[in-house]
């Protein structure tokens, strides 16, 4: 039930950061935090994970991400249920990927784009902003990664020893 737990603790959290940047800030609007490095900026993103087809029509946009979204929902759910109970890496990661699924999710449902507001950036450089269910996905598939670089260097000892 933790599982579950977490991946609502990611929706609350993305959720509500969002809405409160949706009461303080217009779209576009920025508060430099530390100048130089990192801005609070009100981003509406019509695409997926730096902007991957922003510049298709919204009658497809639209349809196709929020399908994704219900499509990665219900397979990190499965997933979760059939492979990874008691496995505690692996589930982590999967409650916080289900979790800024179901979060960004919310964004297409509710605004038509997802809210992105963590800004950083090395003077003229910036990172694409983001937002808390961003990083739950991001944060949630390193978490995977190194539960199979774990299992591969665990399988390659047992193989190098079987010989």
């Amino acid at each position: 039930m933790w599982f579950y737990g977490l991946a609502g603790a990611v929706i609350l959290l993305d959720q509500a950061t969002k809405v409160l940047i949706q009461q303080a800030f217009r779209p576009g609007e920025s508060l430099p935090v530390l100048p130089g490095f990192f801005s609070l900026t009100y981003v509406l993103n019509p695409g997926a994970a730096f902007g991957l087809l922003a510049g298709a029509a919204a009658a497809f946009r639209g349809p196709f991400f929020i399908g994704v979204s219900i499509l990665a929902i219900g397979v990190i759910c499965y997933y979760h249920a059939r492979h990874v109970r008691g496995q505690l890496l692996p589930a982590v990661g999967l409650a916080l990927i289900l979790g800024g699924a179901v979060g960004n999710l919310i964004d297409r449902l509710r605004v038509g784009m997802v809210i992105d507001f963590l800004d950083f950036y090395l003077g003229a450089y910036h990172w694409p902003a983001f937002n808390v269910a961003d990083s739950g996905i991001t944060v949630g598939v390193g978490l995977l990664l190194l539960e199979m670089l774990r299992e591969r260097r665990g399988n390659g000892r047992e193989t190098a020893g079987a010989s």
